[in-house]
């Protein structure tokens, strides 16, 4: 598990963009508490999804609109066609971490 950083350093509805792991990934903090980590980049025209819209458990592509569900990386809106991963988010002590996931994208 890699520590990413304090719950604190990213409010609720906020996402932060982590580019010290290959590839890059994303790490959204919900408004109802929940932390959740997916590949950053767009299947569809590669745009970073930590710079997107979160609503909920989704996260809309700044770029064409793509939604992705941030519990199971599935598309829930084209115009991308491919999922992303989704990567095991621990909190202790009120300090992010996370495990990349070695699984293809759904």
């Amino acid at each position: 598990m890699q520590h990413i950083c304090s719950l604190a350093a990213l409010p609720r509805g906020e996402a932060l963009r982590i580019t010290q792991v290959d590839p890059p990934i994303a790490i959204f903090h919900t408004e109802n508490g929940e932390v959740l980590a997916i590949d950053d980049t767009c299947t569809h025209q590669d745009a970073s999804l930590a710079d997107g819209w979160l609503e909920g458990c989704e996260v809309e592509c700044p770029l064409h609109a793509s939604k992705f569900n941030l519990r199971t990386g599935v598309v829930d809106a084209p115009p991308a066609k491919r999922g992303v991963r989704t990567h095991l988010v621990t909190v202790t002590n009120d300090e992010i971490y996370v495990e990349l996931s070695t699984l293809p994208a759904p």
